[in-house]
């Protein structure tokens, strides 16, 4: 096939710094169409890209004019976008967290295994260079047993950097669903399932609303997390850090101590038993105040998985299992027990 003529399905903040400026500097895509329902955003989009302007989604999925769409809606129209997408023959890139239930996420792999498209969740922290070689040296042996881990994602709030600042949709439960927990905390559920090579099976947490009164949905939470092999840690998710961002995640195993992204200068330091300390300076995680210039990696991956006709690093099952420790973490702050992955 030639260049994957791609729609984009929201014209928002993750749409605007990511999607949009990546496909851009794809040589292998033609970004032809954008869709977002207010007209104004729109039109300024699709004149910057030379791209046509949509605000129906469905008029775009039916135009017969794009091969693949990204969804960056908000979350509870994640699952219906992506369905209607795939039912129509087009391949789907979806923003986390794919789908507000477990039941969307279940329609959603149906659907792309039903029409044999390809369906991507846009999980970026696997394609961050120190969370890769972390799980290669745990992948190698070289720290030995895992005992414990923790991990957290917090900055001062999607106010700072969302498209329509406290309007937004983020603090909206009916559109939202869920607030820094679905936000930040997926993406670590994402990250633990990479580096572990394990499934998380239980989890127990707290979940309030501390910082935002404005907002009808969770700004913090933090999480105990039990892997299917008995490894315990600590999953913090939060949008009131409000000085400075947090995307660190430190492992503790039998023969080393890795520390990801906790150290100002250097993305990755092994410290290990016997005292020597190993730092790699990998470059900087990904982030927004940086711009386009640092790729997320995860549009050139749809796409290629797109040209290349293979399974997509990140799919709607792996999608659907980050999603899951997330709803567990909600079932288990509402009923004040721990509650069980997929259950």
């Amino acid at each position: 096939m030639g260049k994957v003529r791609v729609g984009v399905i929201g014209c928002g903040s993750i749409s605007q710094y990511r999607h949009l400026p990546e496909y851009a500097a794809n040589k292998e895509v033609e970004l032809v169409a954008v869709c977002d329902i207010v007209e104004e955003r729109v039109k300024e989009v699709a004149n910057k890209y030379g791209a046509k302007a949509y605000t129906d989604y469905k008029e775009l999925i039916q135009s017969g004019e794009v091969d693949a769409v990204s969804v960056c809606t908000p979350n509870y129209l994640h699952a219906p976008i992506s369905i209607e997408a795939l039912n129509n023959g087009l391949h789907v890139l979806c923003e986390k967290p794919m789908a507000t239930s477990q039941e969307e996420a279940e329609a959603m792999i149906e659907a792309a295994k039903k029409n044999d498209k390809k369906l991507m969740i846009a999980h970026n922290q696997r394609f961050v260079r120190s969370h890769q070689k972390a799980r290669q040296l745990i992948e190698n042996g070289e720290i030995g047993k895992i005992y414990s881990f923790r991990t957290a994602f917090g900055h001062p709030g999607p106010e700072g950097w969302s498209i329509d600042g406290k309007d937004s949709w983020f603090f909206e439960k009916e559109k939202a669903y869920i607030g820094a927990m679905g936000d930040l905390g997926v993406h670590k559920t994402d990250l633990l399932r990479y580096l572990l090579g394990e499934e998380i099976v239980e989890v127990g947490a707290f979940i309030e609303t501390s910082a935002k009164e404005f907002a009808d949905v969770d700004d913090t939470a933090v999480c105990a997390l039990k892997t299917e092999n008995g490894i315990i840690g600590t999953l913090a998710a939060s949008w009131s850090y409000t000085a400075k961002e947090d995307n660190s995640t430190i492992i503790y195993g039998e023969k080393a101590i890795l520390r990801l992204e906790d150290h100002p200068e250097y993305s990755l330091v092994v410290q290990y038993t016997n005292g020597e300390v190993v730092n790699y300076d990998l470059g900087k995680i990904q982030s927004n105040d940086e711009g386009g210039q640092n790729t997320t990696h995860v549009i050139n991956n749809f796409v290629e998985s797109v040209l290349t006709n293979t399974e997509p690093p990140i799919n709607g099952e792996e999608g659907m299992k980050s999603l899951a420790v997330i709803l567990a973490a909600i079932k288990s702050n509402e009923t004040k027990t721990l509650a069980k992955v997929f259950e």
